[in-house]
Parts: C-alpha cells; sequence; structure tokens
C-alpha cells in the first residue's frame, strides 16, 4: 500500500515519538501534513539554527489583519517532528489541509467579517489548528437512545470519550496520555488508532451534525493524496488528526470530492512564523487544541532522547525512553531545585522519597510510570509537607513553563516588524514570556529612549509594557514598567504596520487619526500620552486641535475634565526635554473659561450632577495648586469663594470650597466656623445641611479634631435637632464619618465618651506659673541627658 496514515494528536511527546520511529522504519519517498498550504513558502525555515520552538505558522489576510490564524508548534508536536524529518531529509513535504485562502473568503462570505469589530479594541483570533475531533456536536433523539445521558456532554464535545470511558478512564486526556504519550514501544499503535477511529465515526460521527467544513476539508486532503499518487510516490506518509484517518483510508470517488470543492472562493494570505509560548498552548489560553502541562510533556520528550546510562546503541534503539525511574527522578530534582530558588527546603532525601512515593502510587493505580498526577501528589505530600501554595509556582514554571520561542532573522517580515526588533537589540530589551520589571531613570539616554519606545507601543495598543506606580520615589524622572511580550503582537504589528514602517512615524500617523476624532478630555489624554512618547509632529498637530476643540467647547464638564492632564503634562518639561510653553497659553485660556464659567455651570445642581462636579472641582483644584502660577490661583481661589457663598449651589460643593478656601489658607478658623454656623443653622434644610457637612469633611477628620471651635458649632448643630430630622439625615451623617480613618473615628468617640466635647477651661496665657514649671525641669534634663 503506497499511502500510510498516521494519526496523532496535536501537541503529544509519545505520538511524536512514534511517529518518528515510523518514519525512521517506512523511509517515505513524501510526507503529507495536515496544515495550510499557503505557508509552504515559509516551510524551509523551520530547519533553521536559530529556529527555536515554540513557535508559530500565523496566516494573515493583508487586506484585513484581523482576519488571521495560528498554528502553534512545539518540539514534541508531531506535525514538527514529520516536517523536521522530510526537510532533514531533503524529501518533498506538503501541507494537504484546506488552504486558508478559502477559508477566509468562505468567513467573509458567510458574514464574519472583522472590520466590522471596533478599531480601537481589536477582538484578536485566537490560535487555532484543525487537528483534533469536531468540537460543539449537537445531541440528537437518536443518539439519547443509544448512549446512557451522562455520557452524552463528552460525546457531543470530544467522541474519544466513548473510547476513554470503555477503558475505565475518567476522560479521554487521561486515556490518551496513559495509552499513546507514555508508551515506549513504537509504531503499533497507529495501527490500532486508525482502526478505532473507524469504528468511532461510523458511530458518532453518523449521527451528530458536525462542523461544516471539514467534508471540504477532508476533500482537500483526498485530493492532495491522489495528486501524490499520480506522480509517481511510492511511499507516503500522511500525519494528521486522528479522527480524519478513516476518511483518509477509504476514500470516495475522485468526483465526490471535486465537487465539494468546486467554486470556492478565494482571498490573498500571507504567512510568516511568529514566536509562541508555552502559556499559549493550555486548554487555560481558550486554545481549542490546547494541552494541559506544556512544560511536562517537553520533560518527557528530552527525556525521550536522553540515553540511558550503561545502554549499548542497540539497546537504544530498541527502547529510546530513559526509563520510568529516571524520568521520575530528574523531574523531582527540577522541582526541589526550583523550591530552593524560593528559599524553601527541598533536600536530596526529600526527592528520593517522593519518587519512592510517585512509583507507589503509579503501581497502586495500575499505570505503568508515574504520571503527572502521581508525581504531583507525591511533590505536595513529601516537598510540599501537604500545602497547596508551593504547588502553584511548581505549575506556573514547570508544569506549563514559560518557554518563549525564537525566529530566524531570515523569516518574512513587514518594514515595522524589522523597525522594532532593530530597537530592541540596541536598547537591551529582549522579550520574555515572563513578566519582568523594568525601572528607568529617565536622566539617561538609554532609559529615555527605551521609556520613549514603550510609551509608542501603548498608543499603538501594543502594550508590551505596563507602568507601575514607582512607590514613595519623587521626582518625574523614574518610571518603572511590568515588561511581558504575548505573541499576538506580532498580528498587531502587522495589523499598524498600515499606519508607518517605523514605530514612530506608525505612532505619529495612528496618534493623528485619533485626534481627528476624539473630543476635548480624550484630546488632553492623548497629548499627555504623545508627550510621554516623545512624537513632535503629533504634538503639534494636537495642539491645533485643542485649539480649536477648547474654543468651540460649552460643556463646562469637558473644559474640567481637560484640564487636569494638561497640567499635569506641564510636571515633565525638564526631564522629557520639550517646551511646556507650547500648550501655557491653551492652559491659561481653560483656566479662565473655567472662572468665568462654573457659577452658572454648577447652580441648581441635583444629587448625581452635585456629586460630578464635587468631584471635578477638587481635581481642578489640584490641578491648578500644582501648576504654582499666582494669577491663575488667585483667580480660582476668587471663584471658590464667590462659590461657597452662593445661594442656589448644592450644599455638597458649597462645603468642599470652603474646605479647599481653608486648607489654602484663604478662610480663617473664625470665618470657617461662622460659614459652617450659617449652613447648620436652623434655617437651613437639615439635609442641604448634611450636604454641605459631608462636602466639608470628607476624607479627613483632622479638620474636626485639631479644630475646636469647628468641633463646638458640629456638636452644638448636632445637639439641637429634633429626634424625627436626627433619625433622617442620620444616614448622611454616617456615610460622612465613614470617609475618616478608624483612628481618627476612634479618638472622636473617645473625647465624646470623657465629655471633652466642650472646651471646659479657658487657659490663660497671660499668666505663668513658675513653680510648677520647675518641677518638670529635672525629667525634661534627663531626657536631654544634660545636668539639671
Amino acid at each position: 500500500m503506497p499511502v500510510h496514515v498516521f494519526g496523532i494528536r496535536h501537541h503529544g511527546p509519545g505520538s511524536a515519538r512514534s511517529l518518528r520511529q515510523a518514519l525512521a522504519q517506512l523511509q517515505p519517498d513524501i510526507v503529507l501534513v495536515e496544515g495550510p498550504p499557503d505557508a509552504e513558502a515559509v516551510l524551509p525555515l523551520l530547519i533553521h539554527d536559530q529556529m527555536r520552538p515554540p513557535v508559530a505558522l500565523l496566516i494573515y489576510a493583508p487586506d484585513c489583519p484581523h482576519q488571521a490564524v495560528y498554528y502553534p508548534f512545539a518540539v514534541f508536536s508531531p506535525e514538527w517532528q514529520a516536517i523536521h524529518y522530510g526537510l532533514r531529509h531533503q524529501i518533498p513535504v506538503r501541507l494537504i489541509d484546506l488552504p486558508q485562502t478559502h477559508r477566509f473568503a468562505l468567513a467573509q462570505s458567510n458574514g464574519e467579517k472583522p472590520e466590522d469589530q471596533e478599531p480601537d479594541a481589536p477582538d484578536l483570533p485566537e490560535a487555532q489548528t484543525e487537528l483534533e475531533p469536531p468540537e460543539a456536536l449537537e445531541p440528537s433523539t437518536e443518539q439519547a437512545e443509544i448512549f446512557d445521558q451522562p455520557m452524552l456532554p463528552d460525546v457531543y464535545h470530544d467522541p474519544l470519550s466513548l473510547l476513554a470511558q470503555a477503558a475505565g478512564y475518567s476522560d479521554s486526556e487521561r486515556w490518551w496520555e496513559h495509552l499513546v504519550e507514555q508508551r515506549q514501544d513504537s509504531t503499533e499503535v497507529f495501527a490500532a488508532i486508525l482502526e478505532a477511529m473507524a469504528v468511532l465515526r461510523v458511530e458518532v460521527g453518523s449521527l451528530a451534525r458536525r462542523d461544516p467544513l471539514e467534508p471540504q476539508r477532508e476533500a482537500y486532503m483526498r485530493k492532495t493524496i491522489r495528486e501524490a499518487e499520480k506522480q509517481g510516490f511510492q511511499r507516503i506518509a500522511v500525519v494528521c488528526g486522528a479522527w480524519h484517518t478513516a476518511a483518509l483510508v477509504d476514500r470516495p470517488p475522485a468526483k465526490v470530492d471535486a465537487a465539494l470543492l468546486k467554486g470556492l472562493p478565494k482571498l490573498k494570505v500571507k504567512a510568516t512564523w511568529v514566536p509562541w509560548t508555552y502559556g499559549r498552548l493550555t486548554f487555560s489560553s481558550g486554545y481549542g487544541a490546547g494541552i494541559e502541562s506544556p512544560g511536562w510533556y517537553h520533560h518527557l520528550w528530552e527525556q525521550g532522547d536522553r540515553p540511558h546510562p550503561g545502554s549499548t546503541q542497540e539497546d537504544q534503539r530498541l527502547q529510546p525512553f530513559s526509563g520510568p525511574t529516571d524520568s521520575a527522578v530528574r523531574w523531582m530534582t527540577q522541582v526541589a531545585r526550583l523550591l530552593r530558588q524560593q528559599d524553601l527546603d527541598a533536600s536530596a532525601a526529600s526527592v528520593i522519597e517522593a519518587v519512592r512515593l510517585a512509583e507507589a502510587l503509579a503501581a497502586l493505580r495500575d499505570r505503568p510510570l508515574p504520571g503527572l498526577p502521581e508525581l504531583n501528589e507525591a511533590t505536595q505530600t513529601v516537598l510540599c509537607f501537604g500545602d497547596a501554595l508551593p504547588m502553584r509556582l511548581i505549575h506556573q514554571q514547570l508544569i506549563v513553563g514559560e518557554r518563549l520561542g525564537e525566529i530566524p532573522e531570515e523569516t518574512p517580515m513587514l518594514p515595522l516588524q524589522q523597525d522594532l526588533q532593530q530597537q530592541q537589540k540596541r536598547l537591551r530589551l529582549k522579550p520574555a514570556a515572563t513578566e519582568t520589571a523594568l525601572n528607568l531613570d529617565l536622566r539617561k539616554p538609554t532609559d529615555l529612549e527605551r521609556s520613549h519606545l514603550l510609551h509608542r507601543l501603548t498608543l499603538l495598543q501594543l502594550p508590551w509594557g505596563q507602568p507601575q506606580a514607582t512607590g514613595s520615589t519623587k521626582g518625574t524622572f523614574r518610571e518603572s514598567w511590568r515588561l511581558q511580550w504575548q505573541p499576538e503582537f506580532a498580528l498587531r504589528l502587522i495589523e499598524v504596520s498600515i499606519w508607518g514602517n517605523t514605530i514612530e512615524t506608525a505612532a505619529t500617523a495612528w496618534t493623528c487619526d485619533r485626534a481627528n476624532r476624539a473630543n476635548l478630555p480624550d484630546l488632553t489624554d492623548l497629548i499627555d500620552q504623545t508627550l510621554l512618547a516623545s512624537l513632535p509632529q503629533a504634538i503639534a498637530h494636537l495642539m491645533a486641535r485643542l485649539e480649536s476643540e477648547a474654543a468651540l467647547a460649552s460643556d463646562m464638564a469637558h473644559l474640567m475634565n481637560a484640564l487636569p492632564p494638561l497640567i499635569n503634562v506641564m510636571r515633565y518639561g525638564t526631564v522629557r526635554q520639550f517646551e511646556t510653553q507650547v500648550i501655557g497659553h491653551v492652559v491659561n485660556g481653560l483656566i479662565t473659561r473655567v472662572c468665568i464659567g462654573l457659577p452658572v455651570a454648577a447652580a441648581s445642581l441635583d444629587d448625581d450632577a452635585a456629586a460630578q462636579m464635587y468631584q471635578q472641582v477638587i481635581r481642578v483644584h489640584g490641578a491648578i495648586a500644582l501648576l504654582q502660577q499666582p494669577d491663575s490661583l488667585e483667580m480660582w481661589h476668587q471663584v471658590l469663594g464667590q462659590l461657597a457663598d452662593q445661594q442656589n449651589l448644592h450644599g455638597l460643593v458649597a462645603g468642599r470650597c470652603c474646605r479647599l478656601l481653608f486648607e489654602a489658607g484663604v478662610f480663617q478658623p473664625e470665618d470657617t466656623a461662622r460659614r459652617l454656623g450659617l449652613a447648620l443653622s436652623t434655617a437651613s434644610e437639615p439635609t442641604q445641611a448634611a450636604a454641605w457637612m459631608e462636602g466639608f469633611l470628607s476624607g479627613s477628620g483632622l479638620l474636626l479634631l485639631h479644630n475646636p471651635t469647628l468641633w463646638q458649632v458640629l456638636d452644638d448643630w448636632v445637639t439641637q435637632l429634633p429626634g424625627e430630622t436626627f433619625t433622617a439625615i442620620l444616614p448622611l451623617l454616617r456615610r460622612t464619618f465613614a470617609t475618616f480613618a478608624a483612628p481618627e473615628r476612634r479618638q472622636m468617640g473617645e473625647r465624646v465618651r470623657q465629655g471633652e466635647a466642650r472646651p471646659a477651661v479657658s487657659i490663660n496665657v497671660g499668666g505663668f506659673d513658675g513653680d510648677r514649671a520647675d518641677t518638670v525641669l529635672p525629667l525634661i534634663a534627663q531626657l536631654l541627658g544634660i545636668s539639671p
């Protein structure tokens, strides 16, 4: 038989090892692998010396980069090993799945148009392969009669669960891993897989509606196989998902497949390689063909390639796996090394005991060798002393792994991708799958350029770096970032490449386009980001847009929201090395317009609008105080004084204006107490008085604790309230006092309990009692360490 079909599961070290042995025995003259034919032009890069899996084939539509699909590979992926074998032995390698040029076009014709998505928040496609059994099989009445009800959900989503349950396994993952991935022998397993899939397709596939695209995929695979036969190849190796094996062996007439493939639409596509991560190979990442433990599988693959100590070359050929004990010992050694790096105890004796426990558990469960469940249980029992917390670290760094692949420099890339790679090398910012901290001193040229790059990428919605708070560090010359590279950033670079061939030009064009569609508050936020990214052309365009928008804006909320970001931007003038005069006159104009229009805009507000105005007044006050311009500050204080005495102003806003002026020293304690007394007088509505007090006191109780006069006015007001009125406004009072710190509330309670609410004694500082002062002099001298 010239055609040999090998059914595999995507990403499995046992499948890959058995397949490699089968190919070595068969020595095919052509290898056909389930995969996108659109990527055959970049396949030779797979054996490049700089290629380091995990990597992925990226197929995308140049005219619509949102439409893309990933085909991930690890070193233990059977397809990777099949392609690697063919390229190394210089025999033809072809990918035989339905090309994405047709599948993208079919998706668009079915109404799946990525261009309908929001451009500012692109929904990047998840990694997809078609190498696993079909998903989302719907139930039917016939099937409900054949299978028991508890089996039905697994049958529809995973037909292999039937075989797993028949063998006594709880799920198909465990069944496949023990049957295939942990096998030490070779190629007979493929015949068993073919037979099992043939029966399973008859029992399940005929009863459930499958993916409508699957018949066309299998038809294209059969078409490619026939073409290889016509070209005279005698030993054709076909590597495909286990589910498709029976469909490729029992082939219908060619005209049936031709009818299925006739008239398929086409769409222009391109292919390239991108780095991938083990984290993106897991189920938790949303990957349909994902696995639970890429790091563990990588360990199994490496142990399979490691010669057993003392074995001869013939022994290694007959038994390439290094043995259960050797594999378990090496895994436990890695676990112990990781725990020691975290300053946790992990002795050699504990490693030996953990290995023995794992082997005993495997024997009790009738397993040929310890698997990951047994090793995990032994690890938690012996090395972690029953604590589950260290197991999270082991899962993240060993079981899943944090490996990031690498691709050759010759990989087809757009100019924008090349520019980013060059900057990463020049600035020594190597992409990594692990999260790393980066602290920058913007006074250093290299750190300043790093900051510019990270901010430009953020503008392009490529968040390689996430800014972090600098903690207690003062000054604007410090920046802290958390860097973590994600594989989908490669697709994002392709999407934004239409804006320019370098990061700077693309960020400039992208920012200008956003500025043309932004309102006044969005413009100010965008200016802040653009100045941090050091894009002079974009800044000039933004300032022109800001002036025109500010001149036309009549919404006071927009003007007030626009002011704090602009003033905050001016703080970076000496560190970011740009002149702040370009925005100074805009800031002065905004302050003037806010001061003129605020009294009218703040009048007659309801509770919700007053709460919003309350926050805006606080932000504007902090921004103007930060600006430190006497004229602007004086103008703002005059407006706050006008608002504090305005008759039709909501109490929340009026109280906060009085508080801000008191803290600024404009209102003296006597003036503040007078206004507090007027606001809390019987002539005012209790709810209005409570709102005024909330605006005045909210956030800090120290104002009351250190001002006996204000305390006295508030105490008099509370004690004079009628019982019904007090009950009605009590929730408002509680809301105000809830904003105080716990020590402040405790000190207030102690003062009230001790009867100190009213000052009982008036201290006469004019009289001085020398005798009483002499009594404390010895103690003071002792504290100071001097002779009395």
